[in-house]
């Protein structure tokens, strides 16, 4: 073991069975993995947080690895956009579980394995007691206000993680562990002390990933997760991982302890708030003056002269818009250049995909004199489920 590789996470397991020898030769006759370290994998706690993009390759590869125990906590269930990218899921399992369908993947993978579903939520109530039940966490959520749960719940069950993240046509990884030994503890906070300005970062949801992306980040995670539990190789603790699919390079940023921040010795109590997934401006601006989509229906049936406005990106408004809308994207708004271009004469009515970005634009216009400017609650999405079911949802 060179100095700056690790020591196994977890100690070897029963012997393997005849089965299991000739399930897993191709490892057993890698020298640096051998029956030692099949057992140690057939003796891994691996949680898998999320059972989509990054977690679905991540279970399936985990599972045909050998890894004995797999938990997952997932509560959504599987939706149709999911299968452009959430291989562990098909098209029967669309309305399922998630967690139950991602099970059911793995056991026609490896029977072996011990599948524990956590069928909840993440929360500052249930993320630590449940952290120290297994060897090692992989996060693959796509919103900041989990990642920050992830990090601190791990830091206070004492447990390392590989953390992954995917957006358009870019990923990235690491292993965060602040208990690591020879005072090489690296944690979430060092790479973001603070999370982005809301609205900076958009989801998956929002600003879209190419399903294949996911692969590639999935695997680079179980990668890090078999050396990390056989101490073999030089782990991501303390590296960025870089990939960009369109250049098809991989770079790593070396990572450092933030000197100046403040140990984690508690939960926060709401994660969403404190990553503030809407600005407290654009939560002030969309105080009463937010419509739902039935309310819009009946103010447009009623003949109300309204300029709706979409606010959304143009590739979106070219999936599914709202009849009657003038697209002008959030970012003109938000800079001035579109000010402009706004009726004076008439209320107008913002929208996005989800109400997100909508209310930001609303904050916007409020400060430029738009008084009675409205936006609408949930967005496209809202409408087309609540309003014109004919819509495609995206």
């Amino acid at each position: 073991m060179s100095e700056t590789s690790l020591p196994p996470l977890v100690e070897p397991g029963p012997e393997l069975t005849r089965e299991e020898v000739e399930r897993y030769s191709r490892h057993l006759i890698i020298p640096d993995v051998g029956m030692d370290g099949q057992r140690r994998l057939k003796n891994a706690k691996v949680l898998v947080i999320g059972a989509g993009g990054l977690g679905s390759p991540a279970l399936l590869y985990l599972a045909a690895a050998g890894v004995g125990t797999l938990g997952i906590v997932e509560f959504d269930e599987v939706d149709m956009s999911n299968l452009q990218r959430q291989v562990i899921h098909g098209r029967s399992d669309v309305g399922r579980p998630k967690a139950e369908s991602a099970r059911d993947s793995i056991k026609e993978i490896n029977e072996h394995v011990d599948v524990r579903l956590h069928e909840f939520r993440l929360e500052p109530d249930n993320a630590v007691e449940l952290f120290e039940q297994y060897d090692l966490i992989l996060d693959g959520t796509d919103n900041f206000a989990t990642r920050y749960l992830v990090n601190d719940a791990a830091i206070l069950a004492g447990k390392p993680y590989v953390w992954g993240s995917i957006f358009r046509f870019e990923g990235q990884a690491s292993v965060f562990w602040e208990g690591a030994p020879d005072g090489r503890g690296i944690n979430y906070r060092d790479l973001y002390p603070e999370a982005p300005p809301p609205g900076m970062v958009p989801s998956c949801a929002e600003g879209g990933v190419l399903g294949v992306l996911c692969a590639s980040i999935g695997s680079i995670m179980v990668t890090e997760a078999v050396k990390l539990i056989t101490g073999i190789g030089e782990s991501l603790l303390g590296r960025l991982m870089v990939y960009d699919a369109l250049d098809m390079t991989y770079r790593t940023i070396k990572l450092r302890r933030d000197p100046d921040r403040v140990p984690v010795t508690e939960l926060v109590d709401d994660y969403e708030a404190f990553c503030g997934i809407v600005s407290d401006e654009g939560t002030a601006a969309a105080a009463g003056s937010t419509l739902t989509a039935a309310e819009l229906s009946d103010l447009l049936e009623a003949g109300k002269d309204i300029a709706l406005i979409d606010v959304r990106e143009p590739v979106e408004w070219d999936i599914v818009r709202i009849p009657g809308a003038t697209l002008i994207p959030k970012d003109r708004i938000l800079s001035g250049e579109a000010l402009a271009e706004l009726p004076q004469d008439r209320p107008i009515t913002l929208y996005c995909k989800t109400g997100i970005r909508s209310a930001e634009a609303l904050a916007a216009l409020k400060r430029a004199g738009f008084s009675d400017a409205t936006h609408l609650q949930g967005g496209v999405t809202a409408w087309a489920k609540q309003v014109d079911q004919s819509l495609p949802v995206y």
